[in-house]
C-alpha cells in the first residue's frame, strides 16, 4: 500500500516521504495514529509542503542548537564523589546528575533522555558524554569524576603502579652500594687470611 508519511516514523520514513508498506502496517499503526495517509494527489501535495516547513522550522532549530552545543562542549563540568582506593565510586554518576549540569549551561531545564550515556559513570576518571540537543546536533561534555579528597583516577593508578611497579630508583642505588660492599668486604677477608701465619 502506498503511503505518505505526515510525521517521522523512526527506522522507516520522515515527514513526506511517500513509500510502499505493508497493507497491515498501513491498517494497524500508521494510518490510526495520523503518522501517514493514503497517496492521493491531493494528500501527497499537502505533504510536501508540510515537510518543507518542517525542514526550514528544524534548520532554524538546529541553528540555535549548534550555538548551545559551543556553550556546553567550553563548559566542562567536575563531580565529586566518595570512592574507594582503588578508584570505584560508592554510587554513580549518572544520566539525572549530567542533565542537571548541562540544564545550569543551558539556561533551561534538559531532559535526562537526551544525555547519550549507556551505563551510569561508576569510576574516578574523565569522560566525553554526548547530549542530544536536537534530533541532527548533539554536544560532548567533559566529565571528569573525582574522590571526595581530591583523588583523581591518575593518583590511583600512580600509587598502584609504586606498589606493583619496578622498585625506585634510591632503591636501586642502594643495592648497587650494597652488592660491592659486600665484594669488597670477600676481598679484605681473602687477603687478611692469606696474610695470617700458619
Amino acid at each position: 500500500m502506498k503511503v505518505v508519511f505526515l510525521e517521522d516514523v523512526t527506522g522507516t520514513a520522515r515527514i513526506g516521504d511517500i513509500k510502499d508498506v505493508k497493507p497491515g502496517f498501513a491498517r494497524n499503526y500508521l494510518l490510526p495514529r495520523r503518522l501517514a495517509m493514503a497517496a492521493t494527489p491531493s494528500v501527497v501535495k499537502s505533504a510536501e509542503q508540510r515537510a518543507a516547513r518542517e525542514s526550514r522550522l528544524q534548520e532554524g532549530r538546529d541553528n540555535d542548537a549548534r550555538a548551545v552545543a559551543a556553550r556546553v562542549e567550553a563548559a566542562p563540568q567536575s563531580f565529586t564523589a566518595k570512592a574507594g582506593s582503588t578508584g570505584k565510586l560508592f554510587g554513580s554518576v549518572g544520566t539525572a546528575d549530567i542533565a542537571a549540569r548541562v540544564s545550569e549551561v543551558v539556561g533551561s531545564e534538559f531532559d535526562r533522555h537526551n544525555v547519550l550515556l549507556a551505563d551510569p559513570i561508576k569510576e574516578l576518571g574523565d569522560y566525553q558524554v554526548a547530549v542530544k540537543l536536537t534530533k541532527n546536533v548533539t554536544a560532548t561534555v567533559s566529565v571528569s569524576v573525582v574522590g571526595e579528597d581530591g583523588t583523581t583516577a591518575a593518583d590511583i593508578q600512580a600509587r598502584a603502579k609504586g606498589k606493583t611497579g619496578a622498585p625506585a630508583p634510591e632503591a636501586v642505588v642502594e643495592d648497587e652500594g650494597a652488592e660491592e660492599a659486600a665484594v669488597l668486604e670477600d676481598v679484605v677477608e681473602a687477603a687478611s687470611e692469606a696474610e695470617a701465619p700458619e
